[in-house]
């Protein structure tokens, strides 16, 4: 299980916790008790603990987005388990911009099929997927979800030299590091 995997099972873990006692735990604290307990080694305990505390301080709109995209299951009707799952992938899609969507949404889907009911990742996906959805078509677009640049194959290197010509620089360079048998230098 990977650093982060095990962060999010254990955010979940914290916030069924906090869910089960109507809140009146405190979650981060809750989170901090099960890393030293189940995790002591855990090297990304701040991640986790960001995780908890952003979902904590964006409660509110977290829950008006679930409830949004998922209007036939009121808040209290979803199973605890799911709930939270939904409240981590939600935060995730929103709130963390160096989490790209898919990931978040991968992630939530694990946590449910793991941890929740028979159709939990199936409803999980529907509903951040509509929540990513809802961010695209409003135009909002994660700087981790952009398109890479295209990294160019050894062909389309070769046209381009061929294009650009094999002329001799004007100033040589003195670096070291520019190599001697650079492709735009001729012998």
């Amino acid at each position: 299980m990977s650093n982060r995997h095990l962060c999010r099972a254990l955010a979940l873990q914290s916030l069924y916790e906090w869910d089960f006692h109507n809140g009146g735990k405190d979650a981060v604290a809750l989170l901090k008790r099960n890393i030293e307990e189940f995790a002591p080694d855990l090297e990304e305990k701040d991640f986790a603990e960001q995780l908890v505390d952003g979902i904590m301080k964006h409660q509110d709109d977290i829950d008006g987005l679930i409830t949004k995209f998922a209007p036939d299951w009121p808040l209290p009707k979803i199973t605890t388990v799911d709930r939270n799952v939904l409240r981590i992938g939600t935060y995730e899609l929103i709130y963390t911009h160096e989490i790209p969507s898919k990931v978040a949404i991968n992630e939530a889907i694990e946590l449910a099929k793991t941890f929740g009911g028979e159709s939990s990742g199936k409803f999980v996906n529907g509903v951040l997927g509509a929540v990513f959805r809802d961010q695209a078509a409003q135009g909002v677009v994660k700087e981790s979800d952009k398109p890479k640049e295209k990294k160019e194959t050894k062909e389309e290197e070769s046209k381009r030299h061929a294009k650009e010509g094999t002329g001799m620089p004007k100033e040589p360079s003195t670096s070291k590091d520019f190599p001697a048998a650079h492709p735009h230098i001729e012998e």
